[in-house]
């Protein structure tokens, strides 16, 4: 059975995920991802990590943390690989080993390139 191409995998719908870096620019902070059935993923930091803000104006309301795009597969049994471009410019791929509960990763823009290892969790 072919696959249609105009439609993103997304094997991650409906989890939400909180994952910790190990090393690289974000080590030690958890960020909590939901992987919605439409294809988006809104992300946020956990404790005060970093993470992607709308823009707001003086006065304005605080809108709802932005939703990306996302694509994710499972590429073995019990592990993914998950990629989204970010709203600050950085892609962000990760695989993830739901036996091991390890993840590894690769964050780049234009400028820059880390890899990545942590560990992560679901959050029911």
């Amino acid at each position: 059975k072919r696959r249609d191409p105009t439609l993103t995998d997304v094997s991650l719908a409906g989890r939400t995920l909180r994952w910790t870096f190990t090393e690289g620019p974000t080590a030690g902070k958890t960020f909590e991802h939901t992987f919605h059935p439409d294809g988006t993923v809104v992300w946020r930091g956990v404790d005060g990590a970093a993470q992607d803000k709308p823009k707001r104006e003086e006065g304005a309301a605080v809108s709802a943390p932005p939703k990306v795009k996302y694509a994710s597969f499972e590429v073995a049994p019990d592990t993914h690989l998950v990629s989204y471009l970010s709203e600050a410019g950085f892609t962000l791929t990760v695989a993830l080993n739901f036996k091991t509960r390890q993840c590894y990763g690769v964050a780049s823009n234009n400028e820059s390139w880390y890899p990545l290892t942590g560990t992560f969790e679901s959050v029911e």
